[in-house]
């Protein structure tokens, strides 16, 4: 234990005395959770629209009213010509363009069915379907106004509601558990946390054992009367530490200041946030024996990081991936421990509801130890 304090005072030595890396551990990951709470937004709004309306009378208008009343649309535009519409869209002023038909209201009272044009620009798959979803009900909820209004005074009608007013049949009644605002930052902040977490242990613990190879100092270690077991220890358990405080750091932004509550328990998460913990740092000691420079350590980072991002499911859901990437994503450490989080933070999730993921993590946890201390004791030998 001697040589491990010596390790361990060393290793905070080193932390302290480069602004850069203090920089890496107490800065940058604030401002990435910043930049990514904010940026990246699921729901789309305000999609330019612009209106080309050969009615001009008061169905139209109406028509209109109500695609500027949602949230999704945004008129940009009411042009008089075709040529003007038309150049809306491609020149990508407008990705959606609706042309109303003359004598649109003129039919409607006469109780005919009217078609309108309704033209997106498909460029954006996101925005073309949240466009296209949005028309759709635009359209079964105006129709419903003017057909209820129609039928109110008949005297047999499919339904009737409590007042006596004429109504669908069925009519469902969804309710939206644990987000129910849709908030994109309450989705993906919980995630940011994983994934920063691994961002600085893998870096910091991969350059700082890589950087004393490059200086030669590794070697010299190696000589000292520490034993393999004070002397990994006293590397890997600043970073831990460093880790864990990274943590509590993106927890306290999450909470203040993008307003996301922990319904669950505040212990059991860091507690598990430990054993993700270590699935980091075991692969920031597998980076530093594959690499010989600080170089080829980042781009071997970069290599383990891609992974989590793209396919631990924090950004793209798991289940609408292909089958064989899917399987690979239960061997990401980060795939259970992202499911953790939103458990706790948004579901109030318990242990036993997070059983399997407690047991895929503690499971990556233990091959990439294994791995990672096998092929340091080579480097020692």
């Amino acid at each position: 234990m001697w040589g491990f304090q010596a390790i361990f005072l060393k290793e905070f030595s080193h932390i302290r005395r480069e602004p850069a890396t203090l920089l890496f551990m107490f800065v940058i990951p604030v401002i990435q959770t910043l930049i990514f709470g904010f940026a990246i937004q699921t729901e789309i709004e305000n999609i330019p629209t612009v209106v080309y309306d050969l009615d001009g009378r008061q169905h139209g208008r109406e028509l209109i009213e109500s695609f500027a009343n949602t949230r999704t649309f945004q008129i940009v535009d009411r042009v008089l010509d075709e040529d003007s519409f038309r150049r809306y869209l491609t020149s990508g002023r407008a990705k959606v363009g609706v042309r109303i038909p003359p004598r649109f209201s003129e039919r409607l009272m006469r109780g005919e069915q009217v078609d309108v044009q309704v033209l997106i620009d498909g460029s954006d798959s996101q925005v073309a379907t949240t466009a296209l979803n949005s028309t759709n009900l635009l359209g079964i909820a105006r129709s419903q106004q003017l057909v209820r209004a129609m039928i109110d005074r008949l005297p047999i009608v499919p339904a009737r509601n409590a007042v006596g007013r004429a109504t669908l049949p069925i009519e469902m009644r969804p309710r939206l558990l644990y987000n129910p605002d849709l908030q994109s930052s309450h989705f993906f902040v919980p995630g940011l946390v994983g994934i920063i977490l691994q961002l600085v242990t893998l870096f910091l613990t991969a350059f700082a054992i890589v950087r004393e190879r490059e200086l030669g100092t590794l070697e010299q270690l190696f000589v000292t009367p520490v034993g393999r077991v004070g002397l990994l220890l006293g590397k890997l358990i600043p970073y831990a530490i460093v880790g864990f405080l990274e943590a509590l750091i993106v927890l306290n932004v999450m909470i203040y200041v993008f307003g996301v509550p922990v319904h669950g328990g505040i212990p059991l998460l860091l507690t598990l946030a430990n054993l993700f913990l270590l699935c980091s740092l075991g692969l920031g000691l597998l980076v530093s024996t594959l690499a010989r420079t600080q170089l080829q350590a980042m781009q071997f980072a970069f290599l383990l990081m891609l992974p989590s991002v793209l396919l631990s499911g924090f950004v793209f859901p798991r289940t609408s991936m292909p089958l064989p990437i899917y399987f690979v994503t239960f061997a990401i450490p980060a795939t259970y421990f992202v499911e953790i989080l939103r458990g706790i933070v948004l579901r109030d999730a318990d242990f036993a509801d997070l059983i399997p993921q407690v047991i895929g993590l503690a499971i990556c946890c233990v091959a990439i130890l294994a791995l990672s201390l096998s092929r340091f004791r080579k480097q020692l030998a």
